[in-house]
């Protein structure tokens, strides 16, 4: 997929204006991107259009109208985007108590080398924003990237036959989820666009 151009972002402006259109879409869109690993991992699987939406809803909140501003924003969340042949996501690590998400924090340490996608027989190791990490503790926010391989051409074949899932092996926690249905679609279909 393409990142995403300084004439793509509407002025702030014009986007509130139009906010309470689109907002409904772009959340209905997150809706279906979303996939709950176990009860404190969920994972937001990033496009081109979650990503505009995110930028615009920071620009909009931080009050940012300065083109070298904006640009460094395009700059960070053009990250999100995948690349030809995988699948980004932000991954949210959530624990409705502040102690518990902090002791869960450092407690997965190197989570880094434990989150796979599951693409039939094999595995693909997902790849961290190495910026977010530390050596006591992990951001609750974390950017990852799922690289495919040879498996991107037959992701449909797999995820129709409820062959692909995440993946969580840390020794503090291990969790499974299959992804089918929707969001199977939604991430054949931003394979296709490569």
């Amino acid at each position: 997929m393409k990142p995403i151009s300084a004439q793509e972002v509407l002025p702030l402006t014009t986007y509130d204006r139009v906010r309470s259109l689109l907002r409904p879409l772009c959340i209905a869109e997150k809706a279906r991107r979303r996939l709950a690993v176990g009860p404190h991992f969920t994972l937001l699987f990033e496009n081109r259009q979650t990503v505009w939406y995110q930028i615009q809803e920071i620009l909009r909140t931080e009050r940012i109208f300065e083109d070298a501003a904006v640009s460094a924003e395009l700059a960070v969340y053009n990250e999100l985007i995948p690349r030809a042949g995988e699948l980004s996501a932000t991954l949210l690590i959530e624990y409705a108590d502040p102690a518990e998400r902090d002791a869960a924090l450092a407690r997965l340490v190197g989570l880094e080398r434990h989150l796979w996608i599951a693409l039939g027989n094999r595995r693909a190791a997902a790849r961290f924003d190495q910026r977010q990490m530390a050596a006591d503790q992990i951001s609750a926010v974390q950017f990852i990237a799922f690289p495919l391989g040879a498996d991107a051409s037959r992701f449909d074949d797999l995820a129709a036959a409820g062959a692909i899932a995440i993946e969580v092996d840390h020794p503090h926690l291990h969790a499974r989820a299959p992804i089918q249905g929707a969001l199977g679609e939604a991430l054949s279909d931003d394979l296709r666009s490569d």
